[in-house]
């Protein structure tokens, strides 16, 4: 048997991992700029992670939500700390998608509605909701095709005002991340999301702020909405949630009141994944990551700013967008072949940057030198 052949993939095979380094099979040292799309919050194989993992994994791995599991409610408890959300409501799941997906169906059972408004170069997933959501008709099969999603230009406030004010009573949610990360780092305006929050209200529909990537502290807020100073009815959480240890999750305003068996999962919220998701949550609280995403990103942003060959520079905290000039193309290629750097991108001509939110200012000063030298 082969494996189905969906990516295209780099032939390096990584054998070892410790902070923001790689090894592959050969004993080739990176630096991961790219923290495997983001999932990387607190750097690869931390201590305390791998400890906490090994102590649950003695005890007990998984059973069903059948039972009382007591480490989920530590779970809720914390993250409820730390993103100051705390009369939230959590449901746990697997990943993005399903997060996503969770999302959009509990806004339909809350309001009885089926229109979804989002937005132009918007990811939200590959499962069937989330990526009928998702602007890109290439990842959409025939079944996932649907009249209930309607795209809107991103940040446009008179579009969605103009809407909204024609089929504001027939609108489920909105959905939208507060950085686009697939779409190429492409930030909401607080304006915008200040009205999405207003209309939504207005019109009982749901605010749905999808933080699967630009969530979990990774702009120095824990959400990247909160820059705007709303709070959303709905936050989707994952890929940093458990620093690779499958895990997402919904975080859910106290007006959307649950019903037995309106949502469920197998895996979701299983001993093994919450201690991974609480040993993050302590590793950010303990190293004030969030205060160090956002130092570095800072530092990052405003050296890049120096490169005359950047078309544009976006994004916010440790989620940066660098938009290269056309005959800089072959950068992204160079940093990994040459300086054996990884970082990620969004076509046609965007690198991004998603190093783990503990990354070190010498780390961010290799990245940077190394640049340089791809540019001349």
């Amino acid at each position: 048997m082969k494996l189905f052949d969906v990516y295209p993939i780099n032939n390096i095979a990584i054998e070892k991992a410790m902070g923001s380094y790689v090894w592959d099979n050969e004993g080739k040292k990176y630096l991961d700029m790219y923290g495997g799309h983001a999932v990387i919050s607190i750097g690869h194989t931390h201590p305390h992670y791998v400890a906490r993992l090994q102590e649950q994994l003695n005890k007990i791995a998984f059973y069903s939500n059948s039972i009382e599991i007591p480490i989920q409610k530590e779970l809720a408890k914390k993250l409820g700390k730390i993103s100051g959300k705390e009369d939230y409501q959590l449901f746990l799941c697997n990943s993005g998608a399903e997060a996503n997906e969770n999302a959009l169906k509990l806004a339909s059972f809350y309001n009885r509605r089926k229109k979804i408004v989002a937005f132009t170069k918007a990811f939200h997933g590959r499962t069937s909701l989330a990526v009928a959501a998702t602007d890109n008709p290439n990842i959409v099969a025939a079944v996932n095709q649907t009249d209930n999603v309607t795209f809107l230009p991103f940040n446009d406030e008179v579009t969605l005002a103009n809407h909204f004010e024609h089929y504001g009573n027939d609108i489920s949610s909105v959905i939208i991340e507060g950085i686009q990360g697939v779409g190429g780092i492409r930030e909401a305006s607080k304006s915008f999301l200040q009205l999405i929050r207003s209309l939504c209200t207005k019109y009982n529909a749901i605010y749905i702020a999808d933080s699967v990537q630009c969530g979990y502290g990774r702009t120095g807020q824990f959400f990247s909405h909160d820059y705007a100073g709303v709070q959303a009815d709905i936050y989707s959480m994952a890929k940093g949630m458990g620093n690779g240890f499958p895990i997402g999750g919904i975080l859910i305003a106290p007006h959307i009141q649950p019903k037995h068996f309106m949502l469920g999962t197998t895996f979701g919220g299983n001993h093994l994944a919450c201690a991974a998701a609480l040993a993050v949550l302590e590793i950010i609280e303990k190293e004030n990551l969030l205060i160090n995403a956002k130092n570095i990103g800072d530092y990052l942003l405003n050296k890049l700013k120096q490169f005359s060959q950047i078309k544009e520079l976006r994004g916010k905290g440790l989620m940066i967008g660098i938009e290269m000039k056309e005959e800089f193309a072959h950068v992204k290629k160079d940093l990994l072949q040459k300086h054996n750097i990884f970082t990620g991108e969004a076509k046609p001509n965007t690198i991004r940057l998603l190093p783990a939110l503990n990354i070190t200012k010498i780390e961010a000063d290799l990245f940077l030198e190394s640049f340089a030298t791809t540019l001349k």
